[in-house]
């Protein structure tokens, strides 16, 4: 083909490509290791944490309850709204969907692996003994502009399209006091913008999670345990949203999140709240009502290129802060605050920080 013909359609397919709208339910991911054309180009502000430490276990006298012990401190509470088909069924409070299978943990655990290599991710993160995987940064394939062009060309252009938007995907298994299996999918999303007014250079900036893509997830998930098509879009259509307060209090001098729920779902929607606004959860004891966490606070202000990579390189995880967010419940009411790795409760203002981030994505 003549160069400059070559580089005339190229040139064509990448101007209309900025006028085509796409449509919004498609999702068709490809992870950032996993593509055959050259890798996108991921900075290494994007860089995952290293495989052999990033769930690292603290102490000998903590152990995971995920998977081994299956403790919990409560009964499930009545005010979830559940819709079930054979033994999978969605429950849904607030902007929290999860899945319960009446399954083993260990049973389900090489399933839902395969589920994300076959909808196009690499796992970063495989940390069976705490119920924990998580895979790599992608991009969503299906958010570039099918125009014409491209269309027509298809993979001769392929490389040369990518999406200024990075997702990764946290699953988290735990075992209920039913003996059943809780699955838990939470989003998490980073965009690139332009950080100054000449638009020369850019950063890579973290984005609202999106309840409705890991709901979206949830539903593929529920095809791959065995529910049809056509049953999981209506078991996720028919997940009733109920509306529950989290408010930043102050109890004994120490800030803390109240929350109108019981144990069993304030502990959930916790751990989803973690999950999605990037702590890194070390270990969980569900019988103490303890998670253990790495904390980088996410100042906006703060956002110069490298920033990031303060926070994603595993160089940088000494800098880190280790605290204990425990979950309280008298009755229908629960109690959410920081202590320190000692657990001494703390008051300082990264305490503040971490209650404010865990209160906002709770709302």
């Amino acid at each position: 083909m003549n160069p400059l013909f070559k580089l005339t359609l190229i040139s064509t397919a990448i101007a209309l490509s900025a006028c085509t709208v796409l449509e919004a339910d498609k999702v068709d991911y490809r992870s950032s290791s996993s593509a055959k054309t050259p890798s996108l180009e991921v900075p290494p502000d994007l860089t995952q944490l290293s495989k052999d430490t990033h769930y690292a276990v603290i102490g000998g006298t903590v152990s995971a309850s995920g998977l081994k012990s299956g403790q919990t401190t409560a009964t499930a509470t009545p005010n979830v709204a559940a819709v079930a088909m054979g033994d999978v069924r969605i429950e849904r409070s607030g902007n929290q969907r999860w899945l319960v299978v009446n399954r083993p943990a260990e049973k389900l655990w090489e399933p839902v692996k395969d589920f994300w290599q076959e909808n196009g991710f690499l796992l970063a993160m495989d940390q069976k003994s705490l119920g924990i995987m998580e895979t790599d940064w992608a991009e969503n394939r299906a958010k570039i502009p099918q125009d014409f062009i491209r269309a027509t060309l298809g993979k001769l252009l392929d490389s040369l399209y990518s999406t200024a938007e990075r997702d990764k995907f946290r699953t988290r298994l735990e075992r209920n006091a039913n003996g059943e299996t809780e699955i838990f999918i939470s989003h998490r999303g980073m965009v690139e913008t332009v950080n100054n007014a000449r638009k020369d250079s850019t950063i890579w900036q973290p984005r609202p999670a999106d309840p409705e893509l890991e709901a979206e997830f949830l539903r593929r998930l529920m095809v791959k345990l065995g529910v049809n098509e056509a049953q999981s879009k209506t078991l996720v259509a028919d997940s009733i949203v109920t509306k529950k307060t989290a408010t930043v209090v102050t109890e004994n001098g120490q800030p803390a999140v109240r929350i109108e729920e019981g144990f069993d779902n304030a502990w959930r929607r916790v751990g989803l709240a973690l999950d999605r606004t990037g702590f890194t959860v070390e270990d969980r004891d569900r019988k103490q009502g303890i998670y253990f966490v790495r904390y980088v606070p996410l100042d906006a202000a703060n956002s110069e290129p490298g920033f990031f990579a303060k926070l994603f390189n595993s160089a940088s995880k000494n800098e880190a802060a280790k605290f204990q967010i425990t979950v309280r419940s008298q009755g229908n009411v629960s109690t959410v605050s920081v202590l320190d790795a000692k657990g001494v409760p703390e008051a300082s203002i990264t305490a503040q920080r971490i209650v404010k981030v865990i209160a906002d994505d709770i709302k």
